[in-house]
This record gives structure tokens, C-alpha cells and sequence, in this order.
């Protein structure tokens, strides 16, 4: 996650008041953080501690392969109008897939700048208003789009939830 956005050890070290040294040894798995320092991990990075834990019960086989539904990570909150759930097993790879489900009514309240990532998706359910760069467009359920490098805004005027699977190279959660 730190390395995803872009997040020097030294800048994490520093916030969360660790040595560069610890923080490093936790990266590698040569220590294990207390759950007050994986709390304070959490904090900086804006998710629940339970990210950490997630598969924690599973198999060793299927740790970093298989994510089971229960052990999602919610992302986000009901008050933005966007809830999402992070659907990858893992961050250590190339992409990451994401649960978007956007509220009716809401919307990202314009265009986030381009950043140097690649984003693509499929509308799962509801309909859903996208803007790429300068085309603004609607989305019906099956409808996908792929896009790089490109301002992007969304919107949902319709009165039910628009469920979007996400697909975000390289992983920025």
C-alpha cells in the first residue's frame, strides 16, 4: 500500500513516530507490529484496522490467492455516497479490483485530476453517468470502460444504487 502511493519509508516512519529501521523489518516480515502501531498504519492510510487481519483464518494455501466475501475490506463511507469494497486478495501485484457502489443522488463533485494509473470497469447493476476526459457519458448495467492518464468524474441522478467492479493498475489502496 505504501509503495502504491508512493509513499517513502522514511515519510510513513516518521508519521506514525517508528524508526525507518522497524518500519523496513515490518515490510520484510522479519517483526510483527503491535496492534497500536498497526493502528496507527491504519490511520495514516485511512482504512480499518481490520485490513490487516483480513484471511487471517484462512489456510495458509489460499493467504495472498483467494479473498473470501466475509473478509473483504470495506473502503469508505455512506456519507461520501460511495462505498467500496477492496476485492483483491493481495496489493503486491500489478492491479487491483474494487467494489464501487455509488448511492443515488450522489456524486464525485467533479473531475479528479489525471494521475499515472489505468483504470477500467463493468457496471454490475443501476445506471451510472461517467466523465472521461471530455466525454460525459451514461453507463447501463454490462456497459465497461478502460481509461489512462485522464481526468475522470462520476455521477448517479437516478434514484437506485449503481454498482461498479473496478479494475485500478497499478494498486492505489
Amino acid at each position: 500500500m505504501r509503495k502504491s502511493r508512493a509513499i517513502t519509508l522514511r515519510e510513513l516512519a516518521s508519521a506514525i513516530g517508528r524508526s525507518l529501521g522497524w518500519l523496513s523489518q515490518i515490510e520484510r516480515g522479519q517483526t510483527t507490529p503491535s496492534v497500536r502501531d498497526l493502528g496507527l498504519i491504519a490511520d495514516y492510510f485511512g482504512i480499518n484496522i481490520s485490513f490487516f487481519f483480513r484471511s487471517a483464518s484462512r489456510s495458509e494455501e489460499e493467504r495472498g490467492l483467494i479473498l473470501r466475501a466475509a473478509d473483504r475490506t470495506p473502503i469508505g463511507s455512506s456519507e461520501t455516497g460511495l462505498t467500496e469494497e477492496l476485492l483483491s486478495p493481495t496489493l503486491s501485484g500489478s492491479f487491483e479490483m474494487i467494489k464501487s457502489i455509488f448511492a443515488p443522488g450522489a456524486s464525485s463533485g467533479g473531475l479528479a485530476p489525471a494521475r499515472e494509473k489505468e483504470d477500467g470497469g463493468v457496471l454490475i447493476s443501476g445506471r451510472l453517468q461517467i466523465t472521461i476526459g471530455a466525454l460525459n457519458t451514461e453507463l447501463a448495467p454490462g456497459d465497461s470502460f478502460q481509461f489512462a492518464g485522464k481526468p475522470y468524474g462520476w455521477a448517479n441522478p437516478y434514484d437506485e444504487p449503481a454498482v461498479v467492479i473496478w479494475v485500478v493498475s497499478p494498486p492505489i489502496y
